[in-house]
């Protein structure tokens, strides 16, 4: 099969050549993926694997070979996909990391979800109702602040959405943001202390979301983008009243529901995929230092093999099937 293979020789580290197919093992079925997505983590990583490697985790298509122990979707079915090696033509995933795609749901757009929005949804479910709350996303502008802002506003929350660029704040308060605060300066100006922190930069980011916590509230530190350290000077972590605390984030085991919740959501509406970079694998190159550089409006999604025509509108009835 074709596939974006792991090549440490080139800047991008990645070159689209060929890998051997996946063989699905117990439990797994066969996708042929239509759609991918890049993650920062991921491209950050790629110096760590071995040339040829096939890397990615984000994958939309269609079901070739159902799972042989009868768990997960049929054949052809479109789905969504969280899995290892999913920068290929096929995927072999287990039927638990995966979800059928409602009607509505471009596929596309569906391959910009799984992790950053799992990432999201799993990291709300964990600090508890944020019902009437104030929840403080920082890097606000990336791909997993902006799903953030959205379900937790829709979960009730009184959204603070930190961004290091101005420009990124139009955009934020039409996806349900309360108030944008610009730069780690914005931040340290916060005057209310907050409920809930999903914390995706690290560095002084990390310590000033911390400084803001109200009692009992908690800090899920979800990526550390910023690449810097966070120095805490002596005696922040100490605090009277109900204790404050820190969670990391690393549960990325059985998705496929949590996936298909993000899929009716897109479907509904209710949801955007915020998409902001989409070309062939072809231009892989092109895609990665996009976001390296950070010039990507929320996730860069790559065309791996086209819709055929016959897909289209198979189990949409609206031509949406790519």
């Amino acid at each position: 099969m074709r596939a974006l293979v792991v090549d440490p020789s080139l800047p991008c580290g990645l070159r689209l050549g060929e890998a051997a197919d996946p063989e699905p093992g117990p439990g797994q079925l066969l996708v042929q993926v239509r759609h991918a997505s890049l993650n920062p983590g991921e491209l950050g990583m790629l110096a760590q694997l071995p040339a040829g490697h096939v890397a990615g985790y984000d994958a939309a298509g269609v079901v070739v070979r159902p799972a042989a122990d009868g768990t997960g979707p049929a054949k052809g079915t479109r789905v969504l996909a969280f899995g290892p090696g999913a920068w290929a033509e096929l995927l072999a995933v287990s039927s638990a990391d995966v979800a059928p795609l409602p009607r509505g749901a471009a596929l596309a757009e569906a391959a910009a979800l799984p992790m950053a929005g799992m990432t999201v949804l799993r990291t709300l479910r964990a600090a508890g109702s944020v019902l009437g709350r104030r929840v403080l996303i920082t890097g606000a502008g990336g791909a997993v602040g902006r799903y953030g802002v959205q379900l937790a506003a829709r979960a009730g929350a009184h959204v603070l959405a930190s961004v290091r660029d101005g420009a990124c704040v139009p955009a934020l308060t039409a996806l349900g943001a309360h108030e944008v605060v610009v730069g780690l300066t914005g931040l340290r100006q916060v005057a209310e202390p907050v409920d809930v922190v999903l914390e995706t930069v690290g560095g002084p980011y990390l310590v000033a979301a911390w400084a803001l916590l109200a009692p009992g509230a908690t800090l899920q530190s979800i990526g550390w983008a910023g690449g810097e350290p966070a120095v805490f000077p002596p005696g922040s972590t100490f605090f009277p009243g109900a204790a404050r605390t820190l969670s990391s984030f690393g549960d990325a085991a059985a998705v496929g529901a949590d996936l298909g919740l993000l899929a009716g959501l897109l479907a509904s509406g209710a949801l955007s995929a915020q998409v902001g970079w989409r070309g062939s694998w072809e231009r892989a190159e092109e895609a990665v230092r996009a976001v390296r550089e950070r010039k990507v409006t929320g996730k860069a999604v790559i065309d791996v093999t086209p819709a055929p025509a016959s897909d289209l509108g198979t189990d949409l009835g609206t031509g949406l099937g790519a």
